[in-house]
């Protein structure tokens, strides 16, 4: 069984900085894509960021410039370090992640961490 598991959430005035890890451990083969989510109330789950198992990233129009992705394949772990944060970044960050289960037959299948939440004060 796979599990992801996200930390480092938590409040910050506008204009700080965070950093959100995402660990996944289990019956893990191998990782492909990796990548953050968000969700505020009443709104879809929007991607933020993703990065290949290469390492070639993607960010949101609205996060480009402030937040940056990034993994460490030998620890199973993704990172997104976010700076000059504002309101409307406030959210529940989902780590998300493509992962090949040895309890699956190899298959990929794409996993989701349980969330953290991030709040920024104006």
């Amino acid at each position: 069984q796979v599990q992801l598991v996200e930390s480092g959430g938590g409040l910050v005035q506008a204009g700080g900085s965070l950093r959100l890890s995402c660990a996944a451990s289990g019956s893990i083969f191998s990782i492909n894509d990796m990548a953050w989510y968000r969700q505020a109330p009443g709104n879809q789950r929007e991607l933020v960021a993703g990065i290949t198992s290469g390492g070639t990233t993607n960010y949101a129009d609205s996060v480009k410039g402030r937040f940056t992705i990034s993994r460490d394949n030998a620890k199973n772990m993704v990172y997104l370090q976010m700076n000059s944060l504002k309101p409307e970044d406030t959210a529940v960050y989902y780590c998300n992640a493509n992962i090949e289960d040895i309890l699956r037959k190899f298959a990929p299948y794409v996993y989701w961490g349980q969330g953290t939440q991030v709040t920024v004060s104006s």
